[in-house]
């Protein structure tokens, strides 16, 4: 009996040694155009980051450079008042201490502080004519802004204390003014972009304290 199936030993392992063979070869040709069209990606994609990184730094030299301003004094007196108005509670379209929504808090403190009017809603705030400033890259007193719901629209703005914090009215039933962390996933997810609006404040400006 096993000399009659003999003769088809050779002939099978000649057929399973081709298989093994070629099939490595046709997935090699396969998998090689997509590395490479995932590599060209990817190195795209890290030469636009940098360049908007370049374009950003190159937009805070500008302003600084044409405008002088005391930013960290101010800095430092708007987040103080802020912190002391931690607990505050939140009160749609309020603007006084009262109650602050969120782009109310952030107007106040500008206001007061720093002697800057700003635009009432988060809208406008966010169109104001100041650098934008990327995340690795923030400073305390940078505004941050938010989609909070949905659709990419901004509709929440905080202002940034340090140490991946920041300050904001957040809402009527998380109690108000409050500290944030920009690392937690909501608020990373729901993250637009930040700018330095404290580029724009009046070069006689002086803190108060």
């Amino acid at each position: 009996m096993l000399n009659r199936f003999a003769p088809l030993v050779p002939l099978a392992l000649i057929t399973l040694l081709f298989g093994c063979a070629s099939q490595p070869q046709q997935v090699a040709v396969q998998q090689k155009p997509q590395v490479q069209s995932q590599a060209k990606f990817v190195a795209a994609q890290s030469a636009s980051v940098y360049e908007e990184e370049l374009a950003t730094e190159k937009e805070l030299t500008d302003f600084s450079g044409s405008k002088p301003y005391q930013l960290p004094v101010l800095a430092d007196s708007i987040l103080e008042r802020g912190m002391s108005l931690i607990g505050t509670r939140y009160r749609f379209g309020g603007t006084s201490e009262a109650g602050f929504d969120c782009s109310g808090f952030i107007g106040y403190l500008f206001r007061e502080e720093a002697g800057m009017n700003l635009p009432r809603s988060t809208r406008e705030m966010i169109n104001v004519k100041a650098p934008l400033v990327a995340r690795n890259n923030l400073k305390p007193g940078d505004l941050l802004f938010f989609s909070t719901a949905g659709r990419g629209r901004v509709s929440h703005a905080g202002i940034y204390l340090g140490d991946n914090q920041f300050i904001h009215s957040s809402s009527r039933r998380s109690g108000g003014v409050r500290v944030d962390s920009l690392g937690d996933s909501y608020w990373s997810k729901t993250f637009i972009e930040a700018k330095r609006a404290l580029a724009m404040a009046p070069s006689t400006v002086t803190a108060s304290k």
